[in-house]
């Protein structure tokens, strides 16, 4: 879910941060015409900035990061009010330790938290099939924040060994869920990615040491996108990236790609991928309900 150097006055490449921020902030922009369909049940753009908060970033701007971050924050507060749910394909790869994971795709179903008077009236809820590769294909995955003892149930592939076993109730963060994944289930999706790359777009307020770059004409998955690089040139206890990526797609204004690199292992050496994250086929607001997030839903297998 892009830093121009700290020090200095707000240049080209720092417009680009406020832009790449910005749409980031949206989130979900504008899909086009299936999404036009599927977004009227918003109460108003996912992403709109008041006058008052484009004065308050002009007349704020003390650093170069500091309208993005106050447009950013302004973006999120937004989705967070008008974003009910999306589906996707999500594609992942990580590294733990020193090995890099395969690719991982999966069908993902996501209802993000609803509050009314500040009491949830809709739990944050993931629904996870995977896709492939061939030795997960068939793993289902459900979870719904605060029920269950606030488990997840996951299931293998029947006719693998731990198929035979059935469906299980884990904790999250235990080491059974976590087992191939950097991050846990709790952690998934378009507005925790938002939110992460605000926080460390806030942390590194405070450095310097940091460039980005701001090209167009990038391709994902023969979409046409703008691909924002932050570069940290020398590492520091306090980045925990060299290079990261940040490719939003040109029409629709969302972000399709997320991926992070670490130092290399010798000067002059390739930077050493961390994470990947892309997201194919979004659709939003699409209406998924308790039974999408039902394992006892016919169309699932649990």
């Amino acid at each position: 879910m892009r830093l121009t150097r700290m020090l200095g006055r707000f240049s080209i490449q720092g417009a680009c941060w406020v832009a790449a921020i910005s749409v980031l902030a949206s989130g979900t922009g504008l899909l086009g015409q299936e999404a036009t369909q599927r977004t009227n049940r918003l109460q108003e753009p996912l992403y709109r900035v008041s006058k008052a908060n484009v004065n308050e970033a002009a007349n704020a701007a003390r650093h170069p990061l500091d309208p993005a971050i106050v447009l950013a924050k302004d973006g999120l507060k937004s989705m967070n009010q008008n974003l009910k749910d999306y589906t996707c394909v999500m594609v992942k790869r990580e590294r733990l330790g020193n090995k890099l994971g395969e690719y991982e795709y999966m069908f993902a179903k996501i209802r993000n938290e609803q509050r009314v008077n500040n009491q949830v009236v809709v739990p944050f809820s993931v629904y996870l099939y995977f896709l492939k590769p061939a030795a997960i294909r068939g793993r289902e995955v459900i979870y719904v924040r605060g029920q269950n003892d606030d488990k997840l149930l996951a299931h293998e592939r029947r006719d693998s060994m731990m198929g035979k076993f059935g469906s299980v109730w884990l904790n999250p963060s235990g080491p059974m869920a976590m087992r191939g994944n950097r991050y846990p289930i709790t952690e998934i999706g378009l507005v925790t990615l938002i939110t992460r790359l605000l926080e460390k777009g806030v942390r590194d307020r405070a450095r310097g040491e940091c460039q980005v770059e701001c090209r167009k004409g990038a391709k994902i998955n023969g979409r046409t996108c703008t691909m924002l690089q932050v570069t940290h040139p020398l590492p520091r206890p306090y980045f925990d990236f060299h290079i990261a990526q940040i490719f939003i797609d040109d029409e629709y204004n969302v972000p399709l790609r997320y991926a992070a690199y670490t130092w290399p292992a010798r000067p002059g050496g390739d930077p050493v991928l961390l994470e990947e994250y892309t997201f194919l086929k979004l659709k939003l607001n699409v209406g998924l309900t308790d039974e999408d997030f039902d394992p006892k839903n016919k169309e699932y297998n649990f």
